[in-house]
């Protein structure tokens, strides 16, 4: 294989510029007599979409079978890492057997608004968790010797108006809560492609965006791979290679190549540019052809299955059990009534992009017939499409009331939540929460199992209902996984990986969402999700990270260890013990709060977490490696990720509002010293180590000063804020010539403040 820069050079203006735009839909442009082969990239995540003959009709049968995994919705709920991997081996081997180079995916946009119609396909309202969960993903791809493109880079966060609204948000919000997932998938996965979003970030196209695309991608986290497009998200093909696109999606047919050719002969576009494009972009295909060889492979289809069965046990997360009422007997008891079209008409994936054709397709009903020995009925309950049916309620009313225990699955029809637009409220269907109302009136033993992508309004359903068991878009094999929890063969393993409210308008993005005239403000800053909830105090049905399962657990022994208090850097550990009768995960999560700062800082952050499996009557010891970044915020003023000395918080537990194990540890390391500039203020020139002599000599005696502070408390309260320009020019002459302010700004952050001010 001709290494890539040395191929590019072989190549003719004409050849680069074709292929920076796709060869069709699906594959990259190919150049025979030079030696360059198409790459396929095709639709995931949550499974392989691969189009029939490179056509997208949109219909599900067009694509070749494939396993249906859990949407990321469930699998964020995981909080396993592991089980990640997995997936992610398991869609590379499908990728292989089809001949797919490049899978898109996974999505690890920010959970910003319960709303977005996307949402299934994200993880988490956390970035931490986000980033975690998708570059175990990523690791599972491309150990297969496949790429993965994580995606929507960057500031995604909705479906309205997503081709060309501009996200406006201020930097250290996107460094702290938009851009970490991808830069961790970045510098721990190494992952092969990063998508551009179709969005403008602040005004700029995401496809357009050097500072997004080149400065931090490449400079920063120091990105190998290539960039590619979102379908239909490059606008101007010059301007894209300016600033670090390397393959525009899908095929412009001609249309970009001869703007880029066009460019280059006119000297607006540097040739150089091109190239390197060319060759990130053949390079990495290269090194994904020689990491899989040449044979083909043949992936186990049956395992996928019970692989999926699994991971939507893993995700399931048990929010109310009242009295136990799961697990039930599969063996003993009396009637069990299965209300709910969902089960045997199951709503196991999104709608839009990565619609994947199932290779089998379990329901609920089957599954659960098969797994007990106790009677069962069935009652559809509600239609669909949404249309009331009175004989359809009356017959699952006397369903009920004929049952000992009832089983309901509602959720979102498919026509509710998709890629494309977003949802306009949280709310069940009211026909559906009609039918739970009617249920609950003649029996009292009711769990609801819910089959949804994004967040609803789970107060109609725990008010009622004895059980509830959130199992989101579940994949293929859901409706087993259902039956699995229902009598116990798995206990629920998922904890909430976003925060679920009790009302629409408790929403960190209530007043911002979705913008107008082409513009979304992100007013709520840093506080998103349980950061908001938490700063705000608000009520919530349930936390961040909050799971049920079939036993109880207990913390104990909380330590940290912190070698060097002058280096920001620790290991927590935590025991944890079973307290029941079953073997089941706990989800250790770690949170550390900075309760005095130079900045607001939310009230706790994720900053660590580990999944352990307990047997009962038995202990773990956790262990959570803390790094600098743990304690950080980015500072805007110092461009860089900023520790302060002092006091920090390390709370334990199982959610964001249960962290039962506290310590507070202290660091003492280097305080951080900004530059100071021209609108610095007279406290910010007496808390520089190099200002504080110089405003000294300026200001002197002449103002009230006096050992580095005003005699007079008020005085000093009034003037602390005011910019020393503004100080100077009102201040007496001292007689001595002042030197320009220019000078002193240079002796102060250079430290060479030791002479006096006049002379600097």
């Amino acid at each position: 294989m001709i290494e890539a820069q040395h191929l590019v050079s072989t190549l003719a203006l004409e050849e680069k510029a074709q292929l920076v735009s796709g060869g069709g839909l699906w594959v990259t442009a190919e150049i025979p007599q030079a030696g360059v082969r198409p790459a396929v990239l095709t639709d995931g995540p949550h499974g392989v979409r691969l189009t029939r003959d490179g056509v997208d009709t949109g219909h599900i049968t067009n694509s070749f079978p494939a396993t249906s995994f859990p949407t990321a919705a469930a699998l964020g709920s995981s909080w396993n890492e592991d089980l990640l991997r997995e997936v992610g081996a398991a869609l590379g081997a499908e990728c292989r057997a089809l001949g797919v180079d490049v899978l898109l995916g996974p999505g690890v946009n920010i959970k910003r608004s319960p709303l977005c119609g996307r949402n299934f396909e994200y993880f988490a309202e956390d970035p931490l968790l986000s980033g975690a969960l998708g570059a175990a993903w990523v690791g599972g791809v491309q150990s297969r010797g496949v790429g993965a493109s994580v995606k929507h880079f960057a500031v995604n966060n909705q479906e309205t108006d997503r081709m060309r609204v501009s996200a406006d948000v201020d930097e250290r919000t996107l460094r702290e809560i938009y851009l970490p997932a991808f830069e961790h998938v970045v510098r721990q996965a190494h992952v092969a492609t990063v998508m551009c979003s179709y969005n403008r970030i602040n005004g700029v196209r995401s496809s357009q965006n050097r500072w997004l695309l080149t400065t931090v991608l490449r400079e920063e986290w120091g990105f190998e791979g290539y960039v590619v497009s979102d379908w239909g998200a490059v606008h101007d093909p010059v301007a894209a290679l300016q600033a670090g696109l390397d393959l525009e999606m899908p095929s412009s047919r001609g249309r970009s190549a001869a703007e880029i050719v066009g460019a280059v002969r006119a000297g607006a576009l540097d040739e150089r540019c091109l190239d390197l494009a060319v060759e990130r972009q053949l390079a990495t295909h290269q090194r994904l052809w020689l990491a899989r060889g040449d044979g083909m492979e043949t992936p186990d289809l049956p395992a996928h299955h019970v692989l999926a069965r699994r991971a939507a046990a893993e995700g399931a997360v048990l929010l109310k059990n009242h009295d136990d009422l799961f697990p039930l007997d599969p063996a003993t008891g009396g009637r069990i009534a299965i209300v709910g079209e969902f089960a045997r008409s199951p709503r196991y994936q999104g709608a839009g992009s990565s619609k994947v054709n199932p290779t089998r397709l379990d329901d609920a009903l089957t599954a659960i017939l098969a797994a007990t020995s106790r009677e069962v009925t069935f009652a559809p309950g509600f239609r669909l499409d949404g249309t009331a049916d009175p004989a359809l309620l009356a017959e699952a009313v006397q369903a009920a009331h004929d049952a000992e225990t009832v089983v309901m699955f509602l959720g979102l029809p498919e026509q509710t939540e998709s890629e494309g637009f977003d949802r306009t409220d949280l709310d069940l269907p009211a026909l559906q929460v009609e039918l739970l109302e009617a249920i609950t009136s003649v029996n009292a033993r009711v769990a609801v199992i819910l089959s949804n992508g994004g967040v609803v309004l789970t107060d109609p359903v725990t008010s009622r209902a004895a059980t509830l068991l959130e199992m989101w878009l579940s994949g293929q094999a859901g409706g087993s996984a259902a039956a699995d929890l229902i009598f116990g063969h798995a206990a629920p393993a998922g904890r909430l990986a976003e925060t679920i409210p009790h009302r629409l308008h408790d929403i960190p993005t209530y007043v911002n969402w979705p913008g107008a005239e082409g513009h979304v403000n992100y007013g709520e800053r840093l506080y998103v999700g349980y950061r908001w909830y938490d700063r705000t105090e608000e009520d919530i049905a349930f936390p961040f990270g909050f799971g049920l399962t079939y036993t109880t657990f207990a913390y104990s022994d909380l330590t940290v260890h912190l070698p060097d208090p002058a280096r920001p850097e620790a290991r927590v550990e935590v025991v944890v013990t079973n307290t029941g009768r079953r073997e089941a995960a706990e989800v250790v999560q770690l949170y550390i709060s900075d309760p005095v700062a130079d900045v607001d800082r939310p009230v706790r952050e994720l900053r660590g977490f580990r999944k352990v499996r307990v047997a009962p009557g038995h202990s773990e010891r956790v262990v959570i490696e803390l790094d600098a970044r743990a304690f950080s915020y980015w500072s805007t003023r110092r461009e860089q990720w900023v520790v302060e000395p002092g006091e920090y918080g390390i709370h334990v537990g199982s959610s964001s509002r249960d962290l039962p194990m506290t310590q507070t540890i202290n660091l003492d390391v280097a305080a951080p010293t900004p530059p100071l500039t021209e609108e610095s203020t007279l406290a910010e020139w007496y808390d520089h180590p190099g200002g504080r002599h110089i405003v000294r000599e300026l200001l002197g005696e002449t103002m009230g000063a006096r050992d580095g502070r005003f005699e007079n408390l008020g005085t000093w309260q009034f003037v602390a804020q005011m910019p020393l320009t503004a100080l100077l020019k009102m201040s007496p002459s001292s007689g001595t010539e002042r030197a320009p302010l220019s000078d002193l700004l240079h002796a102060a952050n250079n430290g060479d403040a030791a002479q006096p001010a006049a002379n600097v």
